[in-house]
């Protein structure tokens, strides 16, 4: 089987001198970020299978926690807030609708 390098990158930023260096990064970086995503949204799922009640699916305190601890890895990370608060609240946005479309799923499959 093949080892998976996209955990490694081929050419440091600093190091590029061509855009297709720097398009070989950006396309191995996003691999990474849909298996991050995909894995998130397993979670996502589970929590809909867990939760009782559908009213606990958005939790304001706990989207701003989320949103919080977020910055402060950004801010540590380097990664701008301007780009890090609103990817992160849409991403937040569209799993939470995710969850709710899985709540109702595992509910209805649980009465039959």
């Amino acid at each position: 089987m093949a080892e998976n390098r996209d955990d490694v990158p081929r050419t440091p930023p600093e190091d590029c001198a061509a855009m297709e260096e720097v398009r070989y990064e950006i396309d191995r970086i996003d691999r990474l970020l849909v298996r991050l995503v995909a894995e998130r949204q397993r979670y996502i799922e589970a929590a809909a299978r867990i939760k009782e009640r559908q009213d606990e699916v958005r939790l304001e305190w706990r989207i701003e926690d989320v949103v919080a601890k977020v910055l402060a890895s950004a801010e540590r990370e380097g990664l701008s807030k301007r780009i890090a608060e609103p990817v992160w609240r849409l991403l937040i946005d569209r799993c939470i609708e995710h969850e709710h479309e899985k709540w109702r799923l595992f509910r209805n499959q649980n009465k039959k």
